[in-house]
């Protein structure tokens, strides 16, 4: 079992955690801290080892950013903050976007995820 936080901030504490965490000025969308270690995508290291319960971490949103980014971007509020919600659990689980392979990989992932998330919805 593994658990995951998503928490919900307006612009004010979204600027003192980016400040705090990540050394930037002014609010941010969302944020990721991930807690324990789990390499999803692999699995477990031996196939006989059992995976116990972990604490993923949390991802941290503020609808106020999304919702000027979704204006620019051209769709609802709502299809923002899947994305960065699927961007902010694709971080916890060590999904990167800092090199361009990486970057490839994540954002495709986080294509297909949402894709697959909002074709489930409209059947």
């Amino acid at each position: 079992m593994a658990d995951l936080s998503i928490l919900v901030v307006d612009e004010p504490y979204m600027t003192e955690l980016n400040r705090r965490w990540m050394g930037s000025d002014g609010p941010t969308d969302v944020l990721s801290f991930p807690m324990d270690e789990l390499s999803v995508g692999r699995g477990p290291s031996n196939d006989e080892e059992p995976v116990g319960e972990t604490m993923l971490g949390d991802v941290v949103l503020c609808p106020t950013v999304a919702a000027r980014q979704a204006e620019t971007a051209g769709h609802t509020t709502a299809d923002e903050l899947e994305m960065l919600t699927v961007h902010g659990v694709l971080h916890i689980l060590g999904y990167d976007h800092a090199e361009p392979d990486e970057a490839k990989q994540m954002f495709g992932l986080q294509k297909s995820l949402l894709d697959t998330w909002r074709g489930e919805r409209t059947t």
